[in-house]
């Protein structure tokens, strides 16, 4: 947390959702409003994980309002883990509440980013915001953990950024996933699934290519 973060608690389809709302530095026009999901919660991830706070860093820089939520059972959010339902229906409430809230600029960019788990969460709320006709600019996944779960098909206009030698998702099972797509992949070299002494790395990549349209 910096000192432009706020803790609220939103209503969701189970009980209260426990988020972080990060807002740009002072003097920084806000340009769009980014919800962040975190890794597996069943396996120490939580909203304040290092890439999660990484990519808050990497957004509010260039003006983004970012939300990081807990998923359900972590920190005061109500419910248990659903194994990616419940929380794509939580993700969801977040969205909205992010979107009405007053720190969201009028007609903001919305932006999905998420980690690990959290990337394959983001592809269902993508898809679900697709089919209510709501418009999701930008899609950031971060060693998106398409061994793992249903990643579905990213948007037009996706990051996906994953180290080399990550060895809980292999580089070669995302490249199969990004394959039929024709989506490319950013590869840091030498990082693992965390990007360890990588984030810097992480941060500036996730910010020049969102400031700079993809």
């Amino acid at each position: 947390m910096n000192s432009a973060t706020q803790l609220l608690s939103i209503s969701g389809p189970v009980g209260n959702i426990d988020v972080a709302l990060d807002l740009p530095s002072a003097g920084e026009p806000v340009r769009g409003v980014a919800v962040i999901a975190h890794p597996h919660p069943l396996f120490g991830g939580t909203r304040d994980n290092k890439v999660v706070q990484t990519l808050a860093r990497a957004l509010t820089s260039i003006g983004f309002v970012c939300w990081r939520p807990n998923f359900r059972g972590i920190g005061d959010t109500e419910g248990v883990h659903d194994e990616g339902r419940g929380e794509t229906e939580d993700i969801l409430a977040v969205v909205q509440a992010a979107l009405a809230h007053e720190s969201a600029p009028h007609d903001p960019q919305l932006l999905l980013a998420g980690f690990s788990f959290g990337s394959f969460v983001q592809t269902h709320v993508a898809d679900r915001l697709n089919e209510r006709g709501q418009s999701v600019q930008t899609l950031v996944l971060i060693a998106p953990a398409v061994s793992r779960f249903e990643v579905l098909a990213p948007l037009a206009r996706t990051l996906v950024v994953h180290g080399e030698t990550d060895d809980v998702v292999p580089l070669a099972s995302v490249m199969d996933w990004a394959r039929p797509h024709d989506l490319p992949i950013v590869v840091v070299p030498g990082a693992d699934h965390f990007f360890h002494r990588r984030l810097p790395l992480l941060k500036r990549i996730v910010s020049e290519w969102v400031r700079g349209g993809g």
